[in-house]
Formats: C-alpha cells, structure tokens, sequence
C-alpha cells in the first residue's frame, strides 16, 4: 500500500510523463533528456526532477535538492527558485486583539481563577511524579510566564498558518464527504493501541484547557532557508512533557492516496485498510504540522530526535500526541521520528 505526502509512509514517486503537464504532448523526451538539477549538475533520478513551470524556464531542480525539501511533486503549476520570490513570511502583528481572535481565546474573571488553580495542580503533579518515577506519567507543558513573550509565541504560529493557509485548530475536526466521528474507533487498530492512563487523559485536558485560555507551550516557530517552517524549544522543557496533540480533518486513508499535503498523519491503521484513517493538517492544524522530521539514515538524525509520536486509546478513540523523549534545552528544535510504525516515510534527504 503507497500513499503519497503522508507522513508516515514513503510517497511513490512519479514518472517523468507524470511530471511533464498533459497539455505539453507535442514536447518530445527528447526535449527534456539532457534536463539537469540547477543545485547539483546533476541529470540522475530523473523521477525526482522536477521542471519549473515559468516562462520558457523548464530549468530541472531534484525534489531532495531544494531547501525546503520537497517529499513528492506538487499539483498544479510549481515555480523554482530561478521564478519564484523566496521573501521571508509576513510577521503576524504582535497585537493581543488579533492573536486573541486568530486563535479564539476567551479570558474573564472566572477563567483567571480557574489558570491559578490549574498552576497550583500542576505544581502538585509535578512534584509526586519526582517522588515516584516509577509511574512515567506524562507531564504538561509549562508555559511561559512572561505575557509578552507568550505573545510572541502565538504570533510566531500564527504567521506560519497564515502563510500556508492555515486556519487553527486544536482538536481533530470531522468534516462532511470526510470520515466520520463513528469512524475513530480505537479498536479497530491493527494489533491493538495503548490506552492512555485516566492520570495522563487528565494531564492531557489540562492542556487542553491551558490553550483556550491563551497559555500555550512554550514554543517559536521560525522559518528555516533549508528547512522551511520549524520549531524550537523557547523554554526548558522535561522529558515526557506532552507539546501538543496532532490536529486535523479526519478522513478515510484510502481518499486520500493521491494527496499532495506533506504533513498528513497516520490517527488509525486498521487490519481491513478501507476503515484506516489519517489527519490532514492542511485546511486546519495546529503547531504538530510544524515539527521536523530526522533523517533516519544517519547516526547525527538520529540524534536530533528529541520527540516521540506516539497514537493512544484516549476514551475508545485514536489521538496523536508528540510527547517529549528527553529533556529539551532552550532554543533546541524539535524532531521526531515520521518512520515511527511503517517504517517507510523517504527522509535519506532530510537535512
């Protein structure tokens, strides 16, 4: 079974004619056989080249060769470096009005209240857990103390989902003519799914919680010349601490075979194929699109992971958390491993 974009499972290639639009059938392979990658020289791989489609360019990139990197060829026209304007994104504007509404977040006395309760329990927590290592309960994310700061946080977000036509979501959406809520069933997991304690299901709504007041994790997203849209760490943070829920439309695997979104996710792979399920982040998501692969080839990839991506049993449904492996410095990115269950997500290229 071959899915294209999907994260957790290589895309197929496609063949040159793929590459080359249907309307160009008098260009002869002739026209394009001696086409090489503007990057390397390279003419290889020529499943990988991808043609720009500017005004008479035709110049060839590989898809591994650009930065970002592409995992697969994209619908539609695609313009290269040679034609496209890589202008650094558009900031958000750093106004509490606007992040505010972008990300639906309702204050009031009450909910003040309920924040200083939340910090008292989660000072609880965390110091029983110290005492009783044992357990290996999940921790919440610590936000950042300073307003402004975390301010700065969700505009860093926001300006990334506005630049990719975002809107936010922090929860998995089931949308019409997509699969519905009935569909989640975490049974159906082909060789079974753990089951998130009622400890950890507690830890994770108080997280939950702490984003719709405004107080999330600890986190900038910046934007990377090699690797596009990335995130790190603004605050030390623990091992086992829970960064985010991957969010998303929920739909059927089997509709989405010849997607080209890049950061689709595995939520259910059931043992009959036709009731598996992923998250496309695409139309709606949150900070989880965000967060970089390693390269599974190498030995220093594998030491940049500082994530897991682990899929739970959360009240009889399937729910992806990227739970921290270690602990993570301030200003260390963050990565996890796409190749998680198949074992066939392409990363030889990943930088």
């Amino acid at each position: 079974m071959v899915v294209l974009g999907r994260r957790t499972q290589a895309p197929k290639p496609l063949s040159r004619s793929q590459i080359v639009d249907d309307d160009s059938d008098s260009a002869s392979d002739s026209e394009y056989g001696d086409v090489s990658c503007e990057e390397c020289g390279s003419g290889d791989s020529p499943a990988e080249l991808l043609l720009c489609d500017g005004c008479n360019c035709n110049r060839g990139y590989h898809l591994f060769c650009l930065r970002p990197i592409l995992v697969h060829v994209p619908k539609g026209k695609w313009f290269g470096p040679c034609c496209s304007k890589n202008k650094k994104p558009k900031s958000f504007p750093l106004h509490q009005t606007k992040i505010s509404d972008f990300f639906r977040i309702k204050r009031s006395a009450d909910s003040l209240q309920k924040i200083n309760q939340d910090n008292r329990k989660r000072r609880r927590r965390a110091s029983s857990l110290v005492m009783s290592k044992k357990k290996r309960r999940l921790l919440p994310f610590s936000p950042t103390e300073d307003h402004t700061r975390r301010m700065q946080q969700m505009a860093s977000l926001a300006t990334a989902l506005t630049a990719t036509g975002t809107k936010f979501s922090n929860e998995l959406t089931y949308r019409p003519r997509m699969a519905p809520r009935s569909a989640n069933c975490a049974a159906l997991e082909q060789g079974g799914m753990q089951v998130l304690s009622k400890e950890d299901i507690e830890t994770l709504n108080l997280c939950k919680s702490m984003m719709d007041r405004g107080e999330c994790p600890p986190l900038m997203v910046v934007f990377d010349p090699q690797e596009g849209f990335t995130v790190e760490a603004d605050k030390f943070i623990r091992d086992l601490t829970i960064i985010t829920e991957y969010a998303g439309d929920v739909d059927y695997l089997k509709n989405r075979e010849n997607d080209d979104g890049d950061s689709m996710m595995t939520l259910l792979s059931a043992a009959n194929p036709s009731k598996s399920l992923v998250i496309c982040p695409d139309k709606h998501g949150n900070i989880a699109r965000f967060v970089n692969g390693i390269n599974n080839h190498t030995p220093d990839g594998r030491k940049k992971q500082n994530l897991k991506c682990v899929r739970y049993d959360v009240n009889g449904e399937s729910r992806v958390l990227l739970i921290a492996n270690r602990d993570i410095p301030k200003g260390e990115r963050l990565y996890y491993d796409y190749n998680g269950y198949e074992n066939e997500y392409p990363t030889e290229h990943f930088v």
